[in-house]
């Protein structure tokens, strides 16, 4: 099958089926997400009680990363990437019911966010593991780059099909169609072709498990920098949910429209970025931190900037490059480590995501309420353009001293594998 180069990975029939059913999946997700938050906010009022909510469900992946990863290292990836898709249709389903019933309690709602949270932590990594085989090392990185375009896509498609369908069929509806649409990640995994897989080797049964997964991480210092440019960028440079409302609130009098506006403008760079990365055939370690810097030095000039258009202007350009960003982390991440590491590795990615989301929105949150939004900006953006620099000075001083503690792709620009999109859970 000829495709454009930006579309490499659509050669693959079985990644074919996996990026269908990741759109289909990425959208039914953003469907619950957002009938969700407005039934909690419905019963409650409450912009915290929304907020709590996000921390249930994100509260497993930084508590159990590490044993996910071990278990996806150690069992077979297929049986763990259905069950997960089975667990969480059903629990979408008495997401549905509840919502049904027309509750006036919080309290199970917060349940099966904690348990859909739990079941994502738990199998992440297997969903992360079993991407990479659909697709295979040469195309990874195109892989994962068109992952975040079905991402930008299914998100837009999710938030716009829930703001339309609630007031058509209610919020059980859109809990319902979310738990329809785990059915075509099941049946696209079925439908796949095993001699097409390409198998990652998996951990040996001598193996420690989480202390070994942990001994590489902390024996790997490109790997430690490159996280922790990871978290800071992720923390104070990517939690834009809280500055752009901020912002649209205060300097810019832009109300609840200007808050849209700027999501979809935000939106708008994701999708940028997952095109620039998927056209790529190199990605570097030299791309990850130009990008890097000049993202953090946007969200200074963003501080700054007097009107909503000029503000969205700046917005664009900072969202794509978070998406390069994420891209180049987890291509090298995977590739660069030990196979049969593979999933402790990935969930080691997965719980820095998590604790930079969870620690980024309240410190944010502090810095516009007590700062203001421009000044938060300033010094959130300063923060990260120092993290930046900082990591460049520590990965060059890594290599310099001992070369063979960077992987070749620190040397040379080498072809940028990453994990496939991974339907979400």
């Amino acid at each position: 099958m000829a495709v454009p180069v930006m579309l490499r990975s659509l050669r693959h029939h079985n990644y074919r089926l996996w990026a269908l059913s990741d759109l289909v999946s990425i959208t039914g997700t953003w469907m619950q997400v957002l009938g969700l938050n407005w039934l909690i906010l419905s019963i409650t009022h409450s912009a915290t009680s929304v907020g709590f909510g996000l921390v249930l469900n994100a509260l497993p992946a930084v508590l159990l990363g590490p044993w996910a990863g071990t278990l996806a290292d150690r069992l077979p990836v297929r049986p763990l990437v259905l069950g997960a898709q089975v667990l969480q249709a059903i629990l979408a389903v008495l997401l549905t019911f509840i919502a049904l019933g027309d509750p006036q309690s919080t309290a199970p709602l917060y349940a099966i966010s904690l348990a859909s949270g739990l079941v994502a932590a738990v199998t992440g990594p297997a969903l992360g593991r079993f991407g990479a085989e659909v697709v295979g090392p040469e195309d990874l990185s195109n892989a994962l780059a068109l992952g975040s375009l079905f991402n930008s896509a299914g998100r837009i498609l999710g938030m716009s099909l829930a703001g339309a369908l609630i007031p058509l069929v209610g919020v059980p509806g859109v809990f319902a169609g979310n738990a329809i649409s785990f059915a075509a990640v099941i049946g696209a995994v079925l439908m796949m072709r095993g001699r097409e897989m390409h198998p990652v080797p998996r951990a040996a049964e001598a193996e420690r498990g989480v202390a070994d997964g942990l001994r590489y991480v902390l024996r790997t210092p490109w790997l430690l920098v490159t996280f922790a440019l990871a978290f800071v960028l992720g923390s104070l440079g990517r939690n834009y949910q809280v500055t752009m409302a901020a912002m649209s609130e205060g300097p810019l009098h832009a109300g609840a429209a200007g808050y849209g506006f700027l999501s979809v403008a935000f939106a708008i760079g994701t999708v940028i970025g997952g095109v620039y990365a998927a056209a790529r055939t190199h990605l570097s370690l030299v791309l990850l931190l130009g990008v890097g810097l000049l993202c953090s030095v946007g969200q200074m000039i963003s501080g700054v900037t007097p009107g909503l258009i000029a503000f969205a202007a700046v917005l664009v350009p900072v969202a794509a490059g978070a998406v390069i960003i994420d891209t180049t982390v987890s291509t090298r991440a995977q590739l660069d480590s030990p196979g049969h590491l593979r999933g402790r590795i990935i969930a080691a990615q997965g719980m820095v995501g998590a604790a930079a989301g969870a620690a980024g929105g309240p410190a944010l949150g502090v810095l516009c309420d007590t700062l203001g939004p421009r000044m938060a900006l300033l010094v959130a953006g300063a923060a990260c353009t120092a993290a930046a620099v900082a990591a460049t000075y520590a990965l060059a001083r890594t290599r310099s001293s001992r070369p063979g503690w960077l992987p070749d792709w620190a040397h040379r620009v080498l072809p940028a594998p990453a994990p496939a999109p991974v339907p979400a859970t």
